[in-house]
C-alpha cells in the first residue's frame, strides 16, 4: 500500500475549460484545464514544455464574459500535461477563481 502525500496550500476545484498557454517567444500550446486553485492549475494537453518555462494562460473561467491571462511558471510534468503555479494575480482574477472555489 501506498499513500500520497498532497503539498498543495490551496484547495482546487474541478474545472474543464480550453486554455491558451503562450510562451515567451510567441508559440502557444492548447490544452484543457482540469482543475484550478490560486495557486495554479493542471493543463491536459499533448503538446509539452520543460520544467521551468515562463508561460502565460490564457481561458475564461465559468460565469464570467472575458479572457484572463494568468502568469505563471511550469513546475511539473507527467504524461499527460502539467503543473502551472501561478505568479502574481490581479484583483480581477483573484476574486474569479475564489468564487470558483466557493461554489
Amino acid at each position: 500500500m501506498s499513500f500520497v502525500v498532497d503539498k498543495r496550500s490551496h484547495p482546487r476545484v474541478s474545472l474543464d475549460t480550453a486554455v491558451t498557454c503562450e510562451l515567451p517567444d510567441g508559440s502557444q500550446v492548447e490544452g484543457r484545464c482540469k482543475d484550478i486553485s490560486i495557486g495554479g492549475m493542471f493543463v491536459i494537453t499533448t503538446g509539452s514544455l520543460p520544467f521551468g518555462t515562463d508561460i502565460q494562460v490564457r481561458i475564461r473561467l465559468p460565469r464570467t464574459r472575458q479572457d484572463f491571462v494568468l502568469p505563471g511558471v511550469v513546475r511539473w510534468i507527467n504524461p499527460d500535461g502539467f503543473g502551472v503555479q501561478f505568479g502574481l494575480l490581479g484583483a480581477r482574477e483573484t476574486h474569479a477563481i475564489s468564487e470558483l472555489l466557493r461554489r
